[in-house]
């Protein structure tokens, strides 16, 4: 996929279409019908930009896109991942909006908008609403590791849920380790799969193996993920992914 965060890379924007379909306007093309719980969300911000400065909702407060929900609750709302942790490790992850407010496109520079920690066994569940272009970075510890700059070099998911302008409603996911070859530190196994479809989207610990995902040489490739129709979804993420893990 990488439509979503393009890691801000140079011509990353050659893969993106940019343009609603028929002549539309951005505005007329937004999947706004929110049929499913908002319980928890704040307000929706319009949509700005295109390209890879395109501007999805980020919420209103600012962050209020993405919600912690209980696995009884899960099931209500349209977007989820559920994470669970394949190792003992206790792991730490943030979830991120692309674009700040006022259009900057570098959310992923120390900018989660929620964070928290996760014991092997356990289960996180989060929400997100619609039009909602972001990412999230994983990694083992209280920490997340970052560049000098403070940007995030861990393992990264991202995703595109419900694009009002790429797809029409569309969404897509990818597990990413752009940044952490950049930076030359240890590749975090993580494995992201649409339950309905059982597309995947994988790297194994340590970058042994890539499988429908992002490595720095596929940079300016557009498509890798899933890519799904609109509708409902619901994401399995496993965190510290092997291979050969008895989770896959």
């Amino acid at each position: 996929m990488n439509t979503s965060q393009c890691q801000g890379l140079p011509n990353c924007e050659k893969t993106i279409s940019n343009s609603p379909t028929n002549g539309a306007s951005i505005k007329d093309t937004l999947p706004y019908r929110r049929t499913y719980s908002i319980t928890g969300f704040g307000g929706i911000t319009e949509a700005s930009g295109s390209g890879i400065t395109y501007q999805g909702s980020v919420g209103d407060p600012y962050g209020s896109n993405i919600i912690r929900v209980s696995a009884e609750n899960s099931s209500d709302y349209k977007y989820v991942a559920e994470f669970k942790a394949a190792s003992s490790a206790i792991w730490s992850v943030v979830i991120w909006n692309k674009i700040l407010p006022g259009g900057f496109l570098n959310g992923w520079y120390g900018h989660a908008c929620k964070n928290f920690t996760l014991n092997s066994g356990t289960t996180q569940h989060v929400a997100f609403d619609e039009n909602f272009q972001g990412a999230w970075a994983a990694a083992p510890g209280y920490t997340i590791p970052t560049d000098n700059f403070g940007g995030y070099t861990s393992t990264w998911g991202e995703f595109d849920f419900g694009s009002a302008i790429y797809y029409s409603g569309w969404s897509g996911f990818d597990v990413s380790a752009i940044t952490a070859q950049a930076a030359n530190i240890q590749i975090q196994g993580m494995k992201i799969c649409d339950t309905a479809t059982e597309t995947c989207s994988s790297i194994s610990s340590d970058g042994a193996k890539f499988n429908n995902a992002y490595a720095a040489k596929d940079s300016n490739v557009g498509g890798i993920g899933g890519n799904l129709p609109a509708g409902q979804l619901r994401l399995a993420v496993v965190l510290g992914y092997e291979a050969d893990d008895a989770m896959k």
